[in-house]
């Protein structure tokens, strides 16, 4: 056992030592060594339940044959930290846990880990750590929240208080009203309840054979999610004892699954970040091609929030992720999994049990797929859009560009109605290395949609949520602060965006983008100190995952 360097022979008294010092019992030096890994905090409602799946995944551990220890890493909720400095640190914070994982783990020799996570950045921070270690892994995911509800209606995080703001501000809606609305929305522990970029990260997970079938899905505090958390405790043995290592399940395989279910389901574009940054410290090839190639002939099957009417818990009662695989095992890859059966048995056994919420592929609620990836003068790299969330009146739009060179520059103007129907809403250096650290663009998203702005179009080198919906272009690359186009665009310049023919142009004449070209200055940085300096000194561009490579260095 890899444990073994820090507990067997005379020269490991002084660690057996230590051991001891913690409680171990002298019995606990033969086990496996199992780590916990958990992101538990008070801040954040996805994470407040953790304690409890702690104890539900030691008791599993210690069924199993293994002896658990739990470490824990930071969490950073995105709806908290959005709108001001603290979404500078979101997506940074995924390679730092990666980062912290990697160093704990290796330097206790752990044999395996069960990686206990919710949230967006946290999912895709573990995983990554799990790729990049290679040893036994599992993840749980503790669940999306159950959804509000106020005067007999259901009532979700991001349609009932993003989207309330701006009726609050104009009056559709009182204070008090708002005031009760914002207390009725998050009623509990959980992810937010649409398939925002946690759910979706959750849902991945399990299509590519990390989690336990059914564990995407299965509601927060939910007698299921504790059961799923017992059992991944006893699966971690079982994975150790027969050496069953992350990449030997996270493969190319593995991934083409996971972006298949993503199209079928609709999910975040944030997505479009996550897989190609675990796909690298997998060592499998990975680009944005891959979304639209599986976006092209994969349809789009359910309609879950914020773009849809369906919540996570529906969709779970309707046969959670094994539904999705059913309906797409004639075209699913077959792969191990951590519960030691393969994709396609999980697939064969599942059953669906609405045939609405998980609909049959020659009757979907799109023929393409969640997500598409566009490309042009404006964004050579690549761009994201989340189509399935986009109304049909505006796949194809042409808009006349309204710059801003931050997300509170954009706000400030659409909060005081200075954005029109007919514009497209430009907002650059907010990219990976120009933010830094890519944020997330849900509440000028949300603004505009609020206002029942339903012609104007955004885009961002940013990032969105899961959460927005409309015709919202992210991830442009390359990004306006690596001199990337979207740098160029000046107020009045026609956009052309057509999102069924995958392209995003400027139609500004070549000559003139290249005198312009010639008199951009590449701005000073925004931050120049601390852990977000470093960052933006070594991130890659979006394209690539915006991650922190090796080979950069």
């Amino acid at each position: 056992m890899r444990s073994d360097r820090t507990k067997v022979g005379i020269d490991r008294a002084p660690a057996r030592a230590l051991m001891y010092g913690t409680g171990m019992p002298e019995s606990s030096m033969g086990r496996a060594h199992i780590g916990i890994c958990s992101s538990f905090t008070d801040l954040i409602p996805g994470h407040v339940g953790m304690r409890d799946l702690e104890r539900y995944i030691e008791k599993g551990v210690h069924t199993g044959g293994g002896h658990s220890s739990i470490f824990c890493v930071p969490g950073i909720c995105d709806g908290i930290a959005m709108g001001h400095i603290g979404m500078h640190y979101s997506l940074p914070s995924r390679d730092a846990i990666a980062d912290m994982i990697e160093c704990v783990v290796e330097a206790h020799a752990l044999d395996g880990v069960v990686f206990l996570t919710n949230c967006d950045k946290i999912t895709p921070g573990m995983l990554m750590a799990a790729a990049r270690l290679n040893i036994p892994s599992i993840v749980v995911t503790a669940g999306p929240m159950a959804t509000g509800s106020y005067r007999m209606q259901k009532r979700s995080f991001i349609k009932d208080t993003f989207e309330n703001m701006a009726k609050c501000r104009t009056g559709e809606i009182s204070e008090d009203e708002m005031k009760n609305i914002e207390q009725c929305a998050c009623p509990g522990q959980g992810a937010c309840q649409g398939l925002f970029t946690a759910n979706t990260m959750a849902c991945l997970t399990e299509a590519m054979g990390m989690s336990l079938p059914g564990c995407g899905m299965a509601l927060a505090g939910s007698g299921k999610k504790r059961r799923i958390a017992f059992d991944s405790g006893v699966a971690i043995c079982e994975l150790v004892e027969k050496d069953i290592k992350a990449r030997d399940i996270l493969n190319e395989n593995a991934f083409r699954n996971a972006v298949m279910l993503d199209m079928a389901l609709g999910g975040s574009t944030n997505t479009a970040l996550h897989l190609p940054a675990i796909a690298y410290e997998a060592k499998v090839p990975f680009t944005l091609d891959l979304f639209d190639e599986y976006s092209k002939n994969t349809p789009h099957i359910t309609s879950i929030n914020p773009g849809g009417e369906f919540f996570m818990e529906d969709v779970d009662a309707a046969g959670g992720i094994p539904a999705f695989q059913y309906r797409l095992r004639d075209r699913l890859f077959d792969n191990p999994t951590v519960c030691g059966r393969t994709i396609k048995e999980i697939a064969n056994s599942a059953i669906v049990y609405d045939d609405d919420i998980v609909r049959p592929l020659d009757n979907p609620y799109h023929k393409e797929g969640g997500i598409a990836v566009l490309r042009g003068n404006i964004a050579q790299g690549g761009a994201v859009v989340k189509q399935s969330a986009v109304n049909a009146d505006m796949l194809q739009f042409t808009g006349t560009a309204v710059c801003f060179d931050s997300e509170e520059a954009a706000m400030d103007a659409i909060k005081n109605r200075q954005i029109v129907n007919g514009q497209v809403v430009v907002i650059r250096y907010e990219g990976p290395k120009g933010g830094p650290g890519m944020r997330e663009m849900l509440a000028p998203t949300a603004e505009i949609m609020g206002q029942g702005l339903n012609k104007v179009a955004l885009i961002t080198d940013g990032r969105f949520s899961g959460g927005t919906r409309g015709p919202c272009i992210g991830h442009i690359s390359p990004e306006a602060a690596e001199g990337g186009d979207i740098g160029l665009i000046c107020d009045g310049d026609k956009i052309v965006i057509d999102i069924p023919g995958r392209t995003i142009n400027l139609d500004v004449p070549a000559e003139e983008l290249e005198k312009r070209r010639a008199a951009w200055v590449k701005p000073a940085p925004k931050i120049t100190k601390g852990y977000l300096a470093k960052y933006a000194s070594r991130v890659s561009n979006a394209a690539q995952g915006a991650i922190c490579r090796v080979e950069d260095l």
